[in-house]
């Protein structure tokens, strides 16, 4: 008997028929190698390894081929038979055998139809034959649809109908498909769809079926011929508005099919009905799992591709619209063609010696089995039992080779396989390679092959491992100890073979970090990690794939010892990433995936259903969210408002938000408008991208909506006999329609009047003329357009025209008085519509050297109430006021009232000016300010607040009291690096005003105090002053010299002819005025004999002393004594 290690008989090598093939497994990848062996004594009966399909269609234009291969020693002869009858392949000059071979060659030189038929390939040496399956050759043919006039079909709107395609008959069965005579498609939907065997479906008529012409049209596929049948013509009349469901395909409410297990079903279920409706399938009135199944043609095809015993069962088909639902019940029971359990093996037996072949075959329903020898029937021999799907064989001889065939056959088909009988004798012998050195690594399952040929079976000595029937010796978890010689010795009775297997085991390769699954952001950084440990007698290469193909790395993708590193990832980086390790005893991988999270894809395939004046439904296809959930979608909208002459288009604009859940939503949209849409989705990371824009959808026009707003009436122009009445335009998205108007309603209020209208267009004003001076009118506008009117709007007063008003306020007065606010109170004038304006300016301030600005302020109040008053504010402490009050309305202001005049108290001053902070000497820091802008009042002083910067808990801070007359201020430091905060402000009897902050600035270098230094330090400001000196000097000797002359003082006529000052000069008088007046209390004065007064204007006199609030004893002489005394 012979074994191997898979002893399979490769027949379709096309080599010598002594050769033997073998497939053995020679290392521990299990790795087949195809080992030759050539066996010239080795005999063999026929095998068909290779023939044509048993249902075999060919195309006519090229030459047929049956094949019909097979194998056996001495090489078989081939035999054929059509329709059962011997085929006498050398008489037919059209048929040729290929050489060595059974494959027929039959070229066409008539009809090609003569040669269709049932064949049967036999292959027969002198142990037996060889036979075919039977092989039905069909030709290919394009038949031509019969010559026929179809008349026009006339049909109801609302009935449904079915056009019959009925296409030429095969083979194989044509593609069939329905245009126009311009042979564009018919579009096909809910209502209209195409059945499995070609008939056009209508589940009800509409009246635009009749626009068109319908055409059936069949192509064969192997010839690509297309055949048309003629048009048909429809014939809409009018009918039913709305039908229930009634089922077209399959009749009535339940029928049958069978399904072949392993091969397609195909379920159809047209329903008629107006509305068209809605197919929905169930199996065994469950939910239906779609595993394995597919839904087409609108839900009316249900397709399952692999039929397997769980698909048998009842399915339901309910078709349902608003008028009812009806359902129908397909019952399907799963059949099947024979198919093999355990498909009978060859067997090669030694003389004398036992076996079996078994023939184990499965269909439904369950096939019979039939046994041949050599093509014929079987019969029951001494060495030979045959007992229902299995063959006995004992003591066999030369004489029992054969080829046995076992056929299994049911109603549905057959199946039938070859299987031959040997008998040899022959001594061991051992294949595959001699002194062969295997490499296996540490924990591996080892297998040391050694296949073995011989008959009678050979015995195999091993080791203390388990030898397997194939002869490999198999090593369990294998360990450095397992490291060594093998040695394989086969043999029989006729002899014995050996062959030695070096073993070497080295230590797995380890991936001691191993990458993991990873999410990333589009843009971020991905990192893969692949630390691994491994024998070091072994080359290792560690490369990385990408889906199963090899990475190629570059910028963005870099690969280090230990890692893989994905920079700037992009959404097409997502996938699968494999870290392979690779030596020559092992391959090690481990992957790890990518999600790489991006803003979603945009929605796709907006459509627009549902349309109404005000909504209209949009549906979308949702993009890929991108492994972030889509939390919602942004409808926006373009708009093309319809004005009356032409289009207004705006830019897109947010509509409304949807959560991420729906894609068809109803949108509430503004009538006679023309709208274009489109969605945006957005997830965790980002909005997506706009979708397309939808198709353009207009919607129907209404009457306006809203109410003109800010409507007015009042009088126009100079004229006091009329009013315009006014208001704001609608916008154009509130027009609802064409030719939008306004019209007007106007009567007198607290009349008996009807009202009066007027519709005017364009215009968003409309003038009332001959009406009294300022007389109430009930105003109200409403909108009206193409469609109708629209609300009216509320009653607005309105008054006519205005005229001067001839009174003024009385009894005006002020209460309340504070340093900066006070009530002003009046007395109304007669008529309460008018407006009071108060007219107030600063007179002065109470401060006699202090100028103040006499600019004229206003206040407006309501005139409402018996007695009328109000507050004013913003009032400058300390200052005469004056003030009157006229009253006005919308054109004319009316006479003045009495002037008043009134004082304001004093307050708290303002910030000083001019604060500074300066640093004369290192250890000194000075301050000097300005007296406020705003006194406010009579000054009291100055406080000043100091502090160090760098505060600690013993500093407080420091308060210094400075008379109002003193605007300076010095500090002596403890160190040149100490820093001081300074609070500078002023203050009155009222209060402390605002305080002015600075803090020192950093006083540490030499050069800095240098630049702090006073001007009458510096060396050109002494020069510039001993130079002044020194001409003041030559001066005083010149003019003594000519004194001693006897010469006059040059200035005394001059002074004598002035005119002496009277009252006539202006009282105000600023402090730089050099009036004689000033001193000698206004008295004469008498000059000495040489003209000079120096004795009366060395001083300052008791007026002006008085009148300076804050006298200084130190005040230096004037520069004109100077002069007067030289």
């Amino acid at each position: 008997m012979v074994r191997n290690c898979c002893l399979e008989l490769v027949h379709n090598w096309p080599c010598d028929q002594s050769s033997l093939f073998i497939l053995c497994p020679f290392n521990s990848f299990n790795i087949i190698f195809l080992c030759v062996l050539f066996i010239p004594t080795v005999r063999q009966p026929p095998m068909i390894f290779k023939e044509s399909p048993q249902d075999y269609i060919v195309d006519p234009v090229d030459p047929i081929i049956v094949e019909c291969e097979a194998t056996g020693n001495p090489p078989p002869v081939f035999t054929w038979t059509r329709n059962g009858v011997y085929l006498n392949v050398a008489r037919d000059p059209q048929v040729s055998m290929r050489w060595r071979s059974g494959t027929l060659e039959i070229f066409f030189w008539g009809r090609p139809d003569d040669y269709e038929g049932v064949y049967q390939c036999t292959a027969t040496n002198e142990f037996g034959s060889a036979l075919s399956s039977y092989i039905n050759l069909r030709v290919s043919k394009a038949r031509t649809w019969l010559k026929e006039y179809l008349e026009p079909v006339s049909v109801v709107v609302g009935l449904p109908l079915i056009l019959p395609c009925n296409p030429p008959v095969g083979p194989p069965k044509p593609d069939t498909y329905w245009l126009n005579s311009t042979m564009a498609p018919i579009r096909q939907d809910r209502r209209v769809s195409k059945a499995e065997n070609g008939d056009l479906y209508f589940s009800s008529i509409v009246a635009d079926d009749a626009l068109t012409n319908y055409v059936c049209v069949a192509r064969f596929p192997f010839t690509n011929t297309i055949q048309q049948k003629p048009p048909l013509i429809l014939q809409v009349l009018t009918g039913l508005s709305h039908t229930a469901p009634k089922f077209l395909k399959p009749k009535g409410t339940a029928s049958t099919a069978i399904a072949m297990l392993g091969e397609e079903l195909i379920l159809e279920c047209f329903a008629a009905g107006v509305p068209t409706p809605f197919i929905k399938w169930t199996k065994d009135w469950e939910e239906m799992s779609m595993t394995g199944k597919k839904l087409e043609n609108f839900n009316k095809t249900l397709r399952v591709k692999n039929v397997s015993m769980d698909d048998g069962g009842d399915y339901i088909c309910t078709a349902s619209n608003r008028m009812g639902s009806l359902d129908h019940v397909i019952t399907v029971r799963v059949k099947s063609v024979p198919f093999w359990v355990e498909k009978p093996e060859s067997l090669v037996l030694s003389r004398d010696d036992g076996g079996s072949i078994v023939c184990s075959a499965d269909g439904i329903p369950r096939p019979q089995i039939q046994w041949l020898v050599n093509g014929e029937p079987i019969s029951a021999l001494l060495s030979r039992l045959v007992s229902g799907d299995t063959l006995t064989f004992r003591a066999v001889v030369p004489d029992s080779a054969a080829v046995f065939q076992c056929n299994a056959s049911n109603q549905y088909g057959y199946i039938m396989a070859n299987a031959f009988l040997a008998v040899m004798d022959m001594k061991p012998r051992l294949l595959g390679p001699r002194d062969e050195l295997i490499k296996t690594t540490e924990g591996n399952h080892t297998h040391l092959d050694c296949p073995y040929f011989g008959s009678p079976k050979p015995d195999l000595q091993g080791s203390r491992h388990r030898i397997l029937p194939n002869g490999t010796l198999e090593i369990r978890n294998t360990k450095l100890q397992d490291q060594g010689s093998y040695v394989c010795v086969a043999s029989n009775v006729i002899g014995r073979d050996e062959k030695e297997v070096q073993l070497e085991v080295k230590e797995p390769i380890k991936i001691v970090r191993a990458p993991h699954n990873t999410v990333v952001i589009r843009g971020s950084l991905a990192r893969f990690d692949c630390k691994i440990k491994f024998d070091s007698t072994l080359d290792v290469a560690v490369t990385w794939l990408k889906d199963k193909k090899f990475l190629i790395l570059g910028r963005r993708m870099t690969k280090d010892e230990d890692s893989l590193s994905i920079a700037d990832v992009y959404r097409r980086d997502e996938g699968v990433y494999t870290c392979r390790v690779k030596s020559e005893l092992e391959e090690v991988t481990a992957s790890a995936k990518l999600t790489v999270m991006d803003r979603p894809d945009p929605p796709s395939d907006l459509e627009i259903s549902d349309p109404s004046e005000r909504s209209v439904r949009l549906t979308w296809v949702p993009g890929l969210s991108n492994h972030s959930p889509i939390k919602e979608y942004l409808v926006q909208y373009t708009e093309d408002l319809l004005a009356d002459y032409w289009l207004l288009p705006s830019g897109w604009k947010n509509l409304s938000s949807y959560p991420g859940s729906l894609n068809s939503v109803i949108l509430q949209l503004t009538p006679f408008v023309e709208y274009r849409f489109r969605v945006i989705a957005v997830n965790g990371i980002g909005p997506s991208k706009p979708s397309w824009p939808s198709e353009y959808y207009q919607t129907g026009g209404a009457v306006p909506d809203a109410i003109p707003k800010n409507i007015q009436g009042m009088g126009s122009g100079v004229f006091r006999n009329n009013m315009e009445i006014s208001w704001e335009p609608l916008e154009y998205r509130e027009w609802n329609g064409p030719k939008l108007g306004y019209m007007v309603w106007w009567r007198r209020r607290d009349s008996r009047e009807e009202w009066k209208n007027y519709t005017t267009y364009w215009w968003c004003s409309y003038i009332i003329y001959d009406t009294d001076t300022f007389t109430p009118y009930e105003i109200k506008v409403q909108a009206v357009n193409f469609f109708g009117y629209g609300p009216e709007s509320p009653v607005v007063i309105g008054y006519s025209g205005e005229d001067r008003p001839v009174a003024a306020p009385s009894d005006l007065g002020v209460s309340d008085i504070e340093s900066s606010t006070l009530t002003v109170h009046w007395e109304p004038v007669s008529r309460l519509w008018l407006v009071s304006q108060v007219y107030y300016w600063r007179e002065s301030s109470r401060l006699p050297w202090h100028t103040v600005s006499r600019r004229i302020k206003t206040k407006s109040f309501k005139a409402n109430g018996p007695r009328l008053s109000g507050t004013l504010t913003g009032l400058v402490p300390y200052s005469n006021y004056r003030m009157y009050i006229v009253v006005a309305n919308n054109r004319f202001e009316g006479p003045p009232s009495n002037t008043i005049e009134f004082q304001t108290p004093e307050g708290v001053p303002s910030i000083p000016r001019s604060f500074r902070i300066m640093h004369r000497h290192y250890d000194t820091i000075y301050l000097d300010w300005e007296e406020p802008a705003e006194p406010n009042g009579i000054l009291t002083g100055y406080i000043l607040k100091y502090q160090t910067l760098n505060v600690t808990l013993g500093d407080r801070i420091q308060v210094e009291y400075i008379p109002p007359n003193i605007t300076y201020f010095s500090l002596r430091r403890f160190d040149r690096y100490t820093r001081y905060k300074f609070s500078l402000a002023a203050q009155t009897e009222v209060g402390v005003g605002e305080a002015f902050t600075e803090e020192s600035p950093h006083f540490t270098t030499e050069e800095y105090t240098r630049d702090q230094v006073d001007i009458v330090t510096q060396g050109w400001f002494i020069g510039l002053m001993c130079a002044v000196a020194l001409l003041v000097l030559i001066m005083l000797i010149v003019f003594f010299i000519k004194r001693s002359r006897g010469g006059k003082y040059p200035a005394l006529k001059n002074l004598t002819d002035h005119k002496p000052l009277n009252g006539s000069h202006i009282g105000r008088r600023t402090n730089s005025d050099d009036s004689l007046m000033e001193y000698g209390e206004g008295e004469e004065i008498e000059f000495n004999e040489d003209g000079s007064f120096i004795g009366e204007y060395t001083g300052v006199s008791k007026r002006n002393m008085d009148r300076s609030p804050y006298h200084d004893s130190s005040e230096p002489t004037s520069p004109v004594a100077i002069y007067s005394f030289a």
